[in-house]
């Protein structure tokens, strides 16, 4: 059983556009799903999606948040499992280099932690895709 999902994009974004994407609690509701969220060590947060997305609503608490990492902890409704999100952030000369990593996965039991790796997998592919069309169009835009 795979325990860790990684993911890494280059965009052609600022360091700083992408950061305050994946950091400010109104750009998180923008891309993502809406967001109490704060980029602060300690931080108790809560990600909620409209039922008609039918995503369950996940807590966590931030455990790092400095120019340009960004730790956290995942806790899908119902679970109690915990697992921990890590988005790290590299300049580059395309614009801004991006890796995602969400680990912890094998602490759900048997088929459940593939069924949730499965999920996981692609719901990060669909987060940085949004992640990706916002910024082209809303920070873009601005």
């Amino acid at each position: 059983m795979k325990d860790v999902i990684r993911k890494e994009h280059i965009l052609n974004h600022s360091i700083d556009n992408v950061w305050n994407a994946i950091t400010k609690q109104e750009q998180i509701s923008n891309w993502f799903i809406e967001a109490d969220f704060k980029a602060e060590p300690g931080y108790k947060y809560t990600f909620t999606a409209p039922k008609e997305q039918n995503c369950s609503q996940i807590t966590g608490e931030v455990k790092k948040a400095n120019p340009y990492t960004l730790i956290y902890t995942w806790i899908v409704a119902e679970t109690n499992i915990e697992t921990t999100v890590k988005w790290e952030l590299e300049k580059t000369e395309e614009g801004t280099k991006l890796l995602l990593e969400h680990s912890g996965i094998s602490k759900y039991l048997g088929e459940n932690a593939v069924t949730m790796f499965t999920s996981f997998n692609g719901g990060w592919d669909n987060c940085i895709s949004g992640l990706s069309k916002y910024l082209k169009q809303d920070v873009h835009a601005r």
